[in-house]
C-alpha cells in the first residue's frame, strides 16, 4: 500500500486529523469563557486537587494518591536518579512482578508507555527513561474503555459518555508474516514504523492458525486503539455506581477514567475493574472518535463538554478554588514543552 493511499485514509477519516484542526470551533469557546473568567487558565479550578487541574504537567503519581487504592494497581513512582539495583529492589518489595507496565509520571498520548518482559528490557528503558517514570503491576482484565465523568454543581455526577477501545490484535492464518498481515489493515498499517522500532525482526515471524498476538496493550488511538462509541451501556446503576467511587476522589469533577474491567455487568455493580489513570481538564471525550460518527458530531461532543468544564470551574472558584494567573499559566505552558521534548527523546 502506498503513502499516497495512507495520506488519503487519513485526509478523508477525520479521527487522524490535527487537534488544531479538530478543536477549530473550541478555541472560539474558549477565548469566550475567558473573557466570562476574566482568566486564561480558568480551567486550572475544574479538578482543585489536581495539578492545572489536570491540563498540563499533572503527576499521575499525585492522581492515584487522591483514589481509594483498590481501585488501581500497584504503582510504583522511580525518579531517574536510583540505580536499576535500587529499582529491582523496590519491586520486589511492592511484590510487583514481569511483565509489567512502565510510563512517564507525566504523560504524553502514550509515549514511552512500554510493557516490561523481563529485567533486560527494565534496564534497556531506565538507560534511556530522563524522567520520572511510574512502574505498575499488569492489570487483570482484558477489555478496556474510557468513562468520562461529570460533577456539575448542586447536581448528582453523571456519565457523559463511554469510549470501548480495540486493541491493535492480529490473528495468524499459518500463511503470512505479523508484516503482511499488518498491511491488511490501514490503522494498523500507520503504525507500521513504530512498530518496526519495536519489535524489528519479529515482525517477519508467521502466526500459526488462530494464534493471536496485541501488539500495542495500551488503550491510546494515537498507537493503533480503535475507538468505539459504547455509551449505549451507560445505565442508571452504573451511574449509581460510579458516583460511590468518584465521591471518594477528593476534588475530582471532570474528566475521564481509562479503565479495565472484566464485565459490563460488574462495572456497573462497581466491581471487577481497576483504573488505569485518570485524565482531568485535558481529557476529550474520545467516544467522538469512533469512525461512525461524523465531525459534526465530534464537535457537538467538544463544544458540550468543554461547556461543563467551564461551569465546573466557575463554581468551585466561587468557593475557594483558583484560576492560575497568566504569569503562572504561560510558566506551566514553557514547563509543559520542555517535558514534551524530554519524553520525545525517549
Amino acid at each position: 500500500m502506498t503513502k499516497l493511499n495512507l495520506f488519503l485514509h487519513k485526509l478523508i477519516h477525520w479521527e487522524y486529523w490535527p487537534y488544531q484542526v479538530v478543536y477549530f470551533p473550541v478555541y472560539f469557546q474558549y477565548l469566550f469563557y475567558a473573557a466570562r473568567t476574566r482568566s486564561f487558565f480558568y480551567f486550572n479550578a475544574s479538578n482543585p486537587t489536581i495539578k492545572n487541574g489536570g491540563f498540563f504537567m499533572e503527576s499521575k503519581k499525585e492522581i492515584y494518591d487522591l483514589i481509594p487504592s483498590e481501585y488501581y494497581p500497584k504503582t510504583l513512582l522511580i525518579e531517574p536518579t536510583e540505580t536499576l539495583e535500587a529499582i529491582q529492589e523496590k519491586i520486589k518489595e511492592a511484590a510487583i512482578e514481569f511483565p509489567l507496565i512502565a510510563k512517564p509520571d507525566i504523560g504524553l498520548r502514550g509515549t514511552a508507555v512500554k510493557k516490561i518482559h523481563n529485567k533486560q528490557e527494565l534496564a534497556a528503558y531506565f538507560s534511556k527513561a530522563n524522567f520520572n517514570v511510574l512502574i505498575q503491576s499488569l492489570i487483570p482484565y482484558e477489555n478496556e474503555i474510557g468513562l468520562f465523568y461529570v460533577k456539575l454543581p448542586n447536581q448528582p455526577g453523571k456519565i457523559t459518555g463511554i469510549v470501548a477501545k480495540e486493541f491493535m490484535i492480529l490473528t495468524g492464518n499459518g500463511k503470512n508474516t505479523i508484516r503482511e498481515l499488518l498491511h491488511e489493515d490501514k490503522r494498523y498499517l500507520l503504525q507500521l514504523e513504530v512498530l518496526e522500532e519495536e519489535y524489528k525482526d519479529k515482525l517477519n515471524t508467521i502466526l500459526s492458525e488462530g494464534e493471536t498476538i496485541n501488539l500495542v496493550p495500551y488503550g491510546n488511538h494515537c498507537r493503533g486503539t480503535k475507538f468505539v462509541d459504547a455509551s449505549h451501556e451507560i445505565t442508571p446503576e452504573m451511574i449509581e455506581s460510579f458516583n460511590i467511587i468518584c465521591s471518594q476522589i477528593n476534588g475530582f469533577h471532570f474528566g475521564r477514567m481509562d479503565i479495565m474491567y472484566h464485565s459490563y455487568e460488574d462495572l456497573a455493580q462497581g466491581k471487577n475493574f481497576q483504573i488505569v489513570e485518570i485524565n482531568g481538564a485535558i481529557s476529550e471525550p474520545t467516544h467522538m472518535y469512533d469512525p461512525k460518527h461524523s465531525l459534526w458530531f465530534g464537535w457537538k461532543e467538544l463544544t458540550r463538554h468543554f461547556h461543563y468544564m467551564y461551569l465546573i470551574s466557575k463554581n468551585n472558584h466561587k468557593n475557594g478554588a483558583k484560576y492560575l494567573t497568566f504569569k503562572e499559566g504561560v510558566q506551566e505552558f514553557k514547563n509543559h514543552h520542555k517535558h514534551y521534548d524530554t519524553i520525545l527523546e525517549f
